[in-house]
């Protein structure tokens, strides 16, 4: 594909998510005092305990391959990503997966497992500060298409989409609480809700669940273009990672 049809992509992509560039916003902004300042404050952000367990996993498992920690600074800001092996996008965790079996010959971690939460954390916070910067990989431009489809897509018994929550409505309020544009700007996310660290992925499921559809699979090729979509979608946004919401 020429670059002006994969510009043409992303223009399609990130135009269909029907939010001005210039009014986008963090879910931050939509948080509390309080909670602003536990995801300000390093020593108050209930996630830096996965991010300082991820950190001595990376020394251990990881620093023969990839030298220290913060030299993984922006690669969070670059997924998903192309993998060539599996000829398809990867998130950040299927990636450490993907690292685990092919150079370490350790078994995948589960989907939402600490481990894989705790490394992926660690590797994210990074990042923290810099732009979310998509690839601009030809070979993505299907996928991004199809994570657009998805976005607009209405699903379950109740009928709704990712865009008619999170970019129509957003800024409204559902049961009290306001309507986030849902920016995937600080993933791995410590959710008081769930009173733990969990990924896009998971956030997302919750979202189908919630609208009663049946939810896509951790990890699946489905959900990673949809992973896709809100990246495009947070373009040139800050990584927030770790981030807290309520």
């Amino acid at each position: 594909m020429k670059r002006a049809a994969w510009l043409a992509a992303v223009l399609l992509v990130v135009g269909c998510a029907a939010v001005v560039q210039d009014a986008r916003r963090s879910g931050f902004e939509d948080m509390g005092a309080s909670t602003q300042a536990m995801q300000s404050d390093d020593t108050a952000n209930p996630a830096m305990l996965w991010v300082r367990d991820g950190e001595q996993r990376f020394a251990s498992q990881c620093a023969s391959c990839h030298g220290e920690l913060k030299g993984m600074r922006g690669v969070a800001a670059r997924y998903p990503a192309w993998d060539e092996k599996l000829s398809r996008p990867v998130n950040l965790g299927t990636r450490i997966n993907l690292c685990r079996q092919r150079y370490l010959d350790q078994p995948a971690w589960s989907a939402e497992q600490a481990d894989l939460l705790a490394l992926e954390a660690a590797v994210a916070m990074q990042s923290r500060g810099m732009p979310i910067s998509p690839p601009d990989d030809p070979r993505l431009a299907a996928s991004l298409r199809n994570g657009a489809r998805l976005y607009r897509q209405r699903i379950g018994q109740i009928d709704l989409s990712c865009a008619q929550c999170h970019a129509e409505r957003a800024g409204q309020r559902l049961a009290g609480s306001v309507i986030p544009q849902g920016q995937a700007t600080g993933y791995p996310i410590y959710r008081l809700e769930w009173q733990g660290l969990g990924s896009l992925g998971r956030r997302i499921r919750n979202c189908m669940t919630g609208v009663r559809a049946e939810p896509l699979a951790h990890g699946s090729v489905e959900m990673v273009e949809l992973e896709l979509q809100l990246a495009a979608r947070a373009r040139g946004m800050p990584v927030e990672t770790p981030a807290v919401r309520p």
